[in-house]
């Protein structure tokens, strides 16, 4: 499981240390590797074995919208197998980094099935959003007080 958040940097090659706790459930499978795809400007890690069952969810999806086949046109197409290294790092690729905005400083953000990559200054604008926007949704303080927060 992949749980808080931390700032690191992207090196000048698109590569990214992965830390010690997000290491951990990788380390479980016999890929060392992650699953990248795309979403909501930013990028979204799956070991092998959770990025199976999303493919699976996602094939298995009733409704074939124009919208969720434009969803799984882009989700499923833009995945890129991104193995780590010797150093624990793994190579971003060009396209992946592009659309994320990634350049410098990241923010990974654990997603307890996945963890996120984003861009820093996307990071802090999410962040904004949720306190401006959604927190003041009363649908969403809803949504949250049935969590028991």
């Amino acid at each position: 499981m992949f749980r808080g958040s931390s700032q690191h940097t992207i090196d000048s090659k698109g590569r990214i240390i992965i830390p010690v706790r997000f290491r951990e459930p990788l380390q479980e499978s016999d890929d060392h590797s992650l699953m990248i795809s795309r979403l909501d400007n930013a990028l979204f890690a799956y070991p092998p074995e959770e990025w199976r069952k999303i493919e699976e969810r996602i094939h298995s999806l009733a409704e074939k919208s124009d919208a969720m086949r434009r969803f799984r046109r882009v989700f499923i197409g833009a995945v890129q197998h991104c193995p780590l290294d010797k150093q624990n790092r793994i190579l971003i690729p060009p396209e992946l980094r592009n659309y994320a905005k990634l350049e410098k400083e990241i923010v990974l953000v654990g997603v307890l099935d996945h963890f996120e990559i984003w861009s820093k200054q996307w990071w802090e604008a999410e962040n904004l959003k949720l306190e401006k926007e959604d927190m003041q949704n009363e649908e969403v303080q809803s949504e949250i007080a049935k969590l028991g927060l």
